[in-house]
């Protein structure tokens, strides 16, 4: 009897885990362009799930705002701060201020100055994903942008 109660235990355990994923709302995707023999443009796109927002990057108040820090390298520099789509704009009753934010899709782009014809631009990106219920804890994730 132990036995059976033990191994039941063990499969409620492991199927509880299947249904237990992370929720991942938001999805990034990115390409460089060549825009002049010493310069390109760096798009990172930002794919969200219905219902689900990010913040735009001037974002008051509270929220993270979605964010790009890009790693120093010899082999180009940036050309002024990322750039954004008018984000929409909505009263916040509980934090008392207009929070700006984007919903379904974004696009952001960086513009940079090549000290090389090629390179990989490394880019760490910012962002808090939120629906009208909860937010998630701001996340973090790494990108390796090849520019030829």
């Amino acid at each position: 009897m132990r036995k059976i109660f033990l191994v039941l235990l063990f499969i409620s355990i492991s199927s509880s885990g299947a249904f237990a994923q992370l929720e991942k709302p938001v999805s990034w995707s990115y390409f460089a362009k060549k825009t002049a023999k010493n310069e390109a443009t760096i798009y990172l796109k930002a794919t969200m799930e219905s219902r689900w927002h990010i913040y735009s990057l001037t974002v008051k108040g509270g929220p993270t705002p979605t964010s790009f820090a890009f790693s120093p390298s010899k082999d180009f520099s940036l050309i002024g701060k990322a750039n954004a789509p008018k984000p929409m704009s909505k009263y916040d009753k509980n934090l008392k201020t207009d929070l700006t934010y984007y919903e379904d899709e974004v696009v952001f782009s960086q513009k940079i100055k090549l000290n090389k014809p090629t390179t990989i631009a490394k880019v760490e990106v910012e962002f808090m994903a939120c629906n009208d219920k909860a937010c998630l804890p701001s996340d973090r994730i790494n990108l390796s942008i090849p520019i030829k």
